[in-house]
């Protein structure tokens, strides 16, 4: 009975301490983390979407799977969740004994005597007592890193899923930029050639054929740095995929077909997919339990060590055959005075786990003002989109008129060279505003922690 009273108030002395207290997971996030932009809570969550399921280009699929392959940031990340790996397999078998075997033989003579043999074939055991929670603490700490690790590998993941589709969506907003400029290159070639008959009948002067000139060499330059900047984003491709510049097989922009009815779920759901989040929250977990094992090492440590084994040395006796010995040994070790070492790493540990929350609740709020933008980037392109059709399909209208009066002497060249160079900015313009409308989708996506098979 009294062992049962002692052992009852022991447990009650080391519950109310805290040291055996484990990390309970945030639960409340900040009130419209997403911003006024986003009012939607379906379960259905976009960021819960697998990668392929968000980009089915089937080119861009195959750059993707080859990315995360051959990336050597991926290749690292992946490295680092190995090494935690192993760092937690050893504070799980710190639970164990430790177990060596330790066989010792010497010979010996006196004053030229006949020498003697001894020998000694001992197996010792050290077994520290987790009575108060340091070997615990150690391995949920450990775990913690190990978990850390894997969002790691996986922010990593996501950020490389997202770069080989904004680059790959680049080229393809690039290549449909080149074929209106060389279209327009081509169109402007007769238009000078025309300028030029023109002239050569009086109908326009020196003037206006020079202009029609400049502008055409206008465009030859923009076609040719057109032309640079997808030699630009073939490379990039390549290096995201750790490969030699080369060139990459893709399909056409006009092609192309992502979701549009986004549900991005409530501030809790995205917490479960974003890995930056979950990383911050794991730092906060490491932070917790290195307070837990500072606090610790105010209490005291029990081993239990001992040893067995076969020896023919018994004192000042040689016998022989040798007999089996055993041994055990119970050792406390209790901290009194260390000159402020153990009060002056809890505070650190304190000062460090409040860091490791501010932390987080910074990473919470980058993560609610990604989703925001993105959402807004998104909206706003889909709006422009039919302004832009509507601009395009009026300056085609306006460019074949121009052109069509100005033969007949009703218009300058001046209004036919504005109403062309209007119509290929708006094409263009046009053009970028699809690819900023799949950037917004890329963006959401891996601001909700998608990236995930």
């Amino acid at each position: 009975m009294r062992k049962i009273i002692i052992l009852s108030a022991a447990t009650l002395v080391l519950s109310s301490c805290g040291i055996y207290n484990k990390y309970k997971p945030v639960s409340e996030v900040p009130e419209g983390l997403y911003g006024s932009e986003s009012v939607v809570a379906d379960t259905a969550n976009f960021g819960n979407l697998s990668w392929r399921e968000v980009f089915t280009d089937p080119s861009l699929q195959n750059l993707i799977d080859s990315a995360l392959v051959r990336n050597t940031d991926m290749q690292t990340a992946h490295l680092r969740v190995k090494e935690a790996e192993a760092t937690l397999l050893t504070s799980k078998l710190s639970y164990l004994p430790s177990l060596f075997l330790a066989p010792e033989g010497a010979a010996s003579s006196f004053d030229r005597g006949k020498a003697t043999q001894t020998y000694s074939l001992p197996v010792t055991a050290s077994w520290e007592l987790d009575i108060f929670g340091k070997v615990t603490t150690a391995k949920r700490r450990a775990k913690a890193a190990y978990e850390q690790s894997k969002e790691y590998e996986q922010a990593v993941k996501t950020q490389l899923v997202a770069s080989v589709a904004n680059t790959y969506y680049t080229l393809l907003m690039l290549d449909s930029q080149y074929e209106i400029a060389v279209a327009t290159e081509a169109a402007w070639k007769e238009s000078v050639n025309a300028t030029r008959a023109m002239k050569k009948a009086g109908m326009v002067n020196e003037a206006g054929l020079a202009q029609t000139e400049a502008t055409y060499y206008n465009i030859c330059t923009t076609v040719l740095d057109l032309k640079e900047q997808i030699n630009q984003a073939e490379n990039s491709l390549a290096l995201l995929l750790a490969e030699t510049p080369h060139e990459i097989q893709r399909s056409k922009l006009g092609n192309q077909q992502l979701p549009e009815n986004f549900s991005v779920g409530v501030p809790l759901q995205m917490l479960s997919n974003r890995p930056d989040v979950r990383s911050a929250e794991f730092s906060l977990a490491q932070a917790f339990y290195t307070t837990n094992a500072a606090r610790a090492a105010f209490y005291p440590s029990i081993t239990l060590s001992g040893s067995a084994g076969w020896t023919n040395s018994a004192g000042s006796m040689i016998v022989n055959p040798g007999k089996f010995l055993a041994s055990a040994v119970a050792s406390l070790t209790q901290p009194l005075f260390n000159k402020g070492a153990n009060i002056a790493q809890l505070k650190i540990a304190k000062a460090q786990q409040e860091e490791a929350r501010l932390s987080f609740e910074q990473t919470l709020l980058n993560a609610g003002v990604e989703v925001n933008e993105a959402l807004v980037q998104y909206q706003t392109a889909r709006e422009k989109a039919d302004y832009y059709d509507k601009q395009v399909a009026s300056l085609q209208t306006a460019a074949k008129s121009t052109s069509l009066l100005m033969k007949h002497g009703n218009t300058t060249y001046l209004e036919v060279l504005t109403a062309q160079q209007t119509l290929l900015n708006a094409q263009l313009s046009q053009v970028a505003n699809r690819f900023t409308e799949i950037q917004g989708v890329i963006t959401l996506y891996q601001a909700l922690g998608g990236g995930r098979m």
